[in-house]
């Protein structure tokens, strides 16, 4: 079996890895190829280009690489229809993989499947249909988004997170995390401005401040940023300016599978947390560890995002626990002084948002099957039918 995989950032990166881990259960001796990271790698894949080049969000954003983007969807589509692979798997990343997929299914009959499902049930419901032209199959994250699939046309299985499923610190681990990098007892506020040099440089100095704020009245915390290889020299860059001593980790220094453990230990040691918008809400529900979403978009961008969304909250926490108990400060209100009032709040109430991620980890399939094995199994019985 030979299957042609595309992800164009980390969080699609994981997603892949797992479901290439499953495939590989299920079937041994499949064959991969197409473009991914790290982690796809590690499985097995030669990515035909840096997963990097895919990793920009936003449409001012996009603009400026609009051409490269293009000769990227034409080369990707192009070498899906010459190796004639039994089925094309695009990971997330719509704006690309699904333009993909278009020149794909106009040139052959290759089954074509996306995971991801697009958030039609927050923006944009008139995706779902466009996308149904061109995908015959959604492996979808959340519990309840397959109804919005199916009712466009297209097969849908809800097949979890692979966040769900994954390892949880122990306190060894967090021992030794701290003893490593000679944290010793104090507090730990984790930083996280994203993964996209975009968005990285717009929430970055927003952060510092808010740091700088917070800390006023919490010296004792300290602050650890956890980072993906690419954006690396950036945070370097942007951090010696932070309050906090903050730490970076970095993932270039160590294997990927260290750079994991760190990260997991980071996660799992920290007290608090403030995040970009995005899947990393769920890593954090994963470790236990509350938290305050901040994200603001390009002026532009920001404007168009207004007039579409449908939703009070973005977070995915909020999302499948079916609460608002993780604070956020979204677009005009990811200001610094808002941002340090919430996580004032959250380091004082933390155990609000606890019964939150407990329940999200439940629906997203904790306790269940892997859920890239149960991605993989989904794929393959679709195949066969």
């Amino acid at each position: 079996m030979r299957v042609f995989l595309v992800a164009g950032e980390p969080s699609g990166d994981r997603l892949g890895g797992a479901l290439m881990e499953g495939l590989k259960t299920l079937v041994p001796g499949v064959q991969f190829d197409g473009v991914g990271g790290p982690l796809m790698q590690e499985q097995g894949l030669v990515s035909r280009f840096p997963m990097s080049e895919l990793s920009v969000m936003g449409l001012v954003e996009v603009l400026p690489k609009f051409f490269h983007l293009k000769r990227r969807i034409s080369e990707t589509a192009q070498a899906v229809l010459d190796t004639k692979p039994d089925v094309l798997i695009t990971i997330d990343s719509p704006d690309f993989s699904l333009r993909v997929a278009k020149i794909v299914k106009a040139g052959s009959h290759i089954r074509t499947v996306h995971y991801v499902a697009p958030s039609v049930w927050a923006w944009r419901p008139g995706r779902a249909d466009k996308m149904a032209k061109v995908i015959d199959h959604v492996l979808a994250l959340l519990p309840f988004e397959p109804p919005y699939m199916e009712r466009a046309g297209m097969e849908c299985d809800f097949v979890g997170h692979p966040v769900a499923s994954e390892p949880i610190a122990t306190p060894q681990d967090i021992s030794v995390f701290r003893q490593t990098f000679d944290l010793g007892d104090a507090p730990i506020l984790l930083a996280l401005p994203g993964s996209r040099k975009g968005e990285i440089e717009r929430l970055a100095p927003c952060f510092g401040e808010a740091l700088q704020l917070f800390l006023a009245e919490r010296p004792d915390f300290r602050v650890v940023v956890p980072t993906v290889g690419p954006a690396t020299d950036l945070i370097n860059s942007i951090v010696p300016n932070w309050p906090g001593n903050a730490l970076v980790l970095d993932p270039r220094k160590v294997s990927a599978s260290q750079a994991t453990a760190h990260k997991r230990a980071a996660f799992g040691a920290a007290d608090l947390a403030l995040a970009a918008s995005g899947t990393v809400s769920l890593e954090l529900a994963a470790q236990n560890t509350p938290m305050v979403i901040a994200y603001k978009l390009n002026w532009l961008t920001q404007k168009m995002a207004e007039r579409m969304v449908k939703l009070d909250t973005v977070t995915l926490v909020n999302l499948v626990s079916d609460t608002r108990a993780v604070p956020e400060c979204l677009l005009d209100d990811c200001q610094p002084d808002k941002i340090a009032s919430a996580l004032k709040h959250v380091s004082e109430n933390p155990t609000e948002q606890y019964d939150a991620m407990s329940v999200t980890m439940e629906r997203l399939g904790r306790g269940g099957e892997a859920p890239g094995l149960r991605a993989a199994r989904a794929v393959l019985e679709r195949m066969r039918a």
